[in-house]
């Protein structure tokens, strides 16, 4: 199984149960294709570097998981079927990625607990 991530731009125009229901829908997509969650995050509002679809923010989010490369066509197949997601990036992690990806997650586990 090999090691992905992907981020997704949601539409800033969503209320937060509606945001909860988007990251749900990715999550079950990644799970019921045989993936396996190993991070998530949410980023929250941030402006983006240029307007797309005459919007200037969007909701960002990021999942980390481990499954078969052909999930990453199911899943990339449901961004572009959903309009409220504005733009979408996956990419398979390399060891050294993986190594930085497990630094950065207990970064923010130890930010959170202080």
């Amino acid at each position: 199984m090999n090691r992905y991530e992907t981020v997704f731009i949601a539409t800033p125009v969503l209320s937060d149960a509606q945001l909860k229901e988007l990251f749900g829908k990715f999550r079950g997509v990644i799970t019921e294709n045989g993936g396996q969650i190993v991070n998530e995050e949410e980023w929250g509002l941030k402006n983006l570097a240029y307007p797309i679809q005459k919007k200037t923010t969007g909701y960002y989010f990021l999942l980390e998981f481990s499954a078969e490369g052909d999930i990453v066509n199911k899943l990339e197949t449901a961004y572009r079927r959903d309009e409220r997601i504005i733009r979408f990036l996956t990419f398979r992690l390399d060891k050294y990625a993986i190594e930085y990806a497990e630094k950065r997650k207990n970064q923010l586990n130890k930010k959170k607990e202080e």
